[in-house]
């Protein structure tokens, strides 16, 4: 059953248990977007009439038939026609909701209750929390199957398959919808020229419903032709899937760790971690929807010499505030934000702690500055949609249970370490496999365990303790730290592409072109909550999702604050608009609901209409590939795609017309353009809104 509205509320996965003994077959929510609850039950072949009912406040058709099994009480799967019309809900109806209203037959058939009365325990529950359903991805199923088409095509033309058969989209519609270079790669062992490979697979290539054509072009390149009215039946995939299409299983049973933003608790946030909030999130979301078990995470620095030097600017700061002469540190932190936090500080009580040993005043002070920062950045991540699974401590979940000891008895029990100058080192450069460029202290002459120590104890016994994989993103200064965790890592045993990580690059503040400082308390940096008062939440994480992860990027303030096509998350927002705009007007006009599942998609014949089509078709295998390549930007560059084809489209296109079949058939493209266009902001972490 559908996971969520197209164009309405999220219903979340429902499970269908009938308590009526024969006679529940099939369910539907009582308005579309093209009608009343009277409406769909006419298209449904049966007669209602309304009556009040408390207790409820969703309410369903239900169709009676005889059952061929005598068993009760046995659960229900929707058919695909009305899959599709709880997929399409109306997320409105108060003329239905508001007055709590269940339906009954008008007139009595052999078998059903009598009138104005309800069938005995005839009573049909949905149950939210039950897990999403899993729906064939079109365009996945096709690309397996065009690959199956191709293995077998190679074994009646006695050549050797190939270890993977690669598709991609070609930019120019006359080569194809789909291409593969497989005859290029089989050249060497097949001993034959590329083209040729690429005529016998072409000659031998199996009959196939969604496959036109094939043709061989260049050197050896298959470029495939889909089949028009294969595309206009898979539409009804697209609406039948919902919140589920694009979803698969690629990183299924792979057990994830996402680090991201991590900023240090010796300030506020600023519009990098802004950028990094938006690129993480987005990257766990699209991990999740292929099936992997994802972890996200915020490591927090409150131990070290960070640490130390933001309690003693603290301390300097709460001494002002109380009359005493104070000097900040040497390396301390001027921001005028430790005055509103020694303001705070005072308001709740705090009081100076002069008699105290320098080690209790830094800990008091530390640890009271470090939880008011953390406060303050975890309510800016939640209002920036970002909520993290863990937040680790330095101190309490690494330092105190003495892992930096323990990895350091490691790193000796494994040869992997050497004494020089009174200090323990760590043999980073050696090796065939080395990837860093000279060996790294561990533990200094004094007997402290340096931070790279400490950091790599944290991935070996914390991170990879809970999971397979792990993956950082860090800002541009952290260059030459990659080379000598990694190698850490691997001397550790852990294999090379279970560690990764991607540099999130800076951001220039721009607007109207020119740059711009935000905030004059401190004019060295802008902060991210500012950055939020001004563009808002949306605007913020599209515009960091439309470039690389790893470019720099400019963010244009004016522009992401534009009603216009300039503005990308405008222009793909406006588009879901408008398609919830088109379902709203026909409702209005008092337009007959359509079971959408069962429209004849026939009519779609327009080059327009298969071009649209065809590019939904692509959703699946585009989130596939931005999973497996993390780079979320690529759903978004490719929303822009969509929305732009969907409001050309629609310039030359009614929808809402006289003539019915189409009608219906173009209602049925705006509805599956809005479940792609919200399932890919989804993954971004974008809101699709109703109007605009």
């Amino acid at each position: 059953m559908c996971s969520g509205a197209l164009i309405g509320p999220r219903l979340g996965s429902a499970r269908i248990v009938a308590t009526r003994r024969r006679r529940v077959q099939t369910i539907a929510q009582p308005t579309s977007p093209l009608g009343s609850s009277e409406a769909l039950a006419r298209s449904l072949g049966v007669g209602w009439r309304l009556r009040s009912h408390s207790g409820s406040s969703v309410f369903f058709v239900a169709r009676f038939a005889r059952r061929s099994s005598s068993r009760s009480r046995s659960p229900l799967i929707l058919d695909r026609r009305l899959q599709a019309s709880l997929c399409l809900a109306q997320p409105q109806a108060p003329d239905v909701l508001r007055s709590h209203r269940s339906l009954f037959r008008s007139s009595r058939t052999p078998g059903s209750p009598a009138p104005g009365r309800a069938a005995p325990r005839a009573a049909i529950f949905l149950r939210h929390d039950a897990a999403v359903r899993r729906y064939p991805d079109a365009k996945v199923q096709l690309t397996d199957r065009l690959a199956k088409g191709v293995r077998a095509a190679l074994a009646k033309a006695g050549l050797p398959e190939p270890e993977e058969c690669a598709w991609e989209i070609p930019r120019q519609a006359e080569h194809g919808d789909y291409a593969t270079n497989v005859p290029m790669v089989l050249a060497r062992a097949a001993k034959r020229p590329p083209r040729q490979i690429a005529e016998l697979v072409v000659k031998n290539f199996p009959p196939m419903p969604e496959v036109e054509r094939l043709e061989v072009a260049g050197p050896g390149f298959i470029n495939v032709f889909l089949a028009p009215t294969w595309c206009a039946v898979a539409l009804r995939e697209i609406l039948a899937a919902g919140a589920a299409y694009g979803r698969g299983e690629s990183q299924a049973g792979r057990r994830i760790r996402v680090e991201f933003v991590s900023a240090n608790p010796t300030g506020p946030l600023v519009i990098v971690n802004a950028r990094a909030a938006a690129v993480g999130d987005a990257l766990a979301r699209l991990l999740r929807s292929q099936g992997a078990h994802v972890t996200t995470e915020f490591y927090v620095n409150d131990a070290g010499n960070q640490f130390e030097a933001l309690a003693r600017s603290f301390e300097a700061r709460v001494k002002q505030e109380f009359g005493e002469p104070a000097a900040l540190p040497e390396n301390g932190y001027p921001g005028e934000y430790l005055v509103d936090l020694a303001k705070a500080y005072r308001n709740e009580g705090g009081r100076l702690i002069n008699g105290a040993s320098e080690r209790e005043r830094i800990e008091h002070f530390g640890r009271y500055a470090v939880a008011r920062m953390i406060d303050a950045q975890r309510r800016i991540l939640r209002d920036y949609a970002v909520e993290f699974d863990v937040w680790t401590s330095e101190q309490r979940d690494v330092r105190d249970k003495r892992l930096p000891e323990k990895v350091l008895e490691e790193f000796a029990s494994r040869g992997l370490s050497y004494e020089q100058d009174g200090a323990l080192w760590f043999r980073s450069s050696e090796g065939e496999e080395a990837g860093d460029d000279k060996d790294r202290v561990l533990r200094r002459s004094n007997g402290e365990p340096t931070y790279f120590a400490v950091d790599v104890a944290y991935h070996h016994h914390v991170k990879f303790a809970a999971a397979d994989r792990l993956i950082n993103l860090l800002g541009p200064d952290h260059h030459g730290y990659v080379a000598r965790i990694r190698a850490a890592m691997q001397a550790l045993g852990h294999p090379p592409e279970a560690f990764e990580v991607l540099i999130v690059q800076l951001v220039t503040l721009l607007r109207d072109g020119q740059p711009v400082r935000m905030s004059k308390r401190r004019g060295e940096f802008v902060l991210m909550e500012e950055l939020l008062e001004e563009v808002g939440r949306d605007a913020a994480r599209f515009t960091f999702l439309t470039r690389r992860h790893d470019s720099p990027l400019e963010f244009d303030l004016a522009v992401a604050t534009r009603q216009s096509n300039d503005n990308p998350v405008y222009y793909v927002q406006y588009a879901h608009a408008r398609i919830r705009s088109i379902f709203r007007q026909a409702t209005e006009q008092g337009i007959a609901a359509p079971l959408l599942a069962d429209v004849d998609t026939s009519p779609l014949v327009e080059p327009a209409d298969l071009a649209l089509i065809k590019l939904l078709l692509q959703f699946p295998e585009l989130v596939k590939g931005a999973t497996r390549a993390l780079e979320p930007h690529r759903v978004a560059y490719w929303l822009q795609q969509l929305a732009a084809e969907f409001h050309a489209w629609y310039k030359n296109h009614r929808v809402i017309q006289d003539d019915r079949r189409l009608m219906h058939a173009r209602l049925a493209l705006c509805a599956a353009v809005g479940t792609v266009i919200r399932n890919g902001l989804d993954l971004l972490g974008v809101s699709a809104p109703e109007s605009m």
